[in-house]
């Protein structure tokens, strides 16, 4: 069974890639927690972590330097 959620990981100059495609919401959240914790992600190799849905609707968004910026009742949080 496929999921309609998609994970992608941003770099500095602005490109990325899908590091989960087409998977569950659980899996999804998974993999976004341990992306956003990933050494990249801590030294600023990985600038920014989203998890789409199948819309191309951005569900969670993490930045560098800012924690979780997406959903905005969630901001503040890493």
């Amino acid at each position: 069974m496929t999921g309609e959620f998609s994970v992608a990981q941003f770099f500095p100059d602005g490109s990325y890639e899908y590091v989960r495609r087409w998977v569950t919401a659980g899996e999804a959240v998974l993999a976004a927690r341990d992306y956003t914790r990933s050494v990249g992600a801590q030294t600023g190799l990985v600038t920014k972590v989203i998890v789409t849905d199948g819309g191309d609707n951005t569900n969670f968004q993490w930045e560098y330097g800012k924690g979780i910026t997406f959903p905005p009742e969630a901001r503040g949080k890493t």
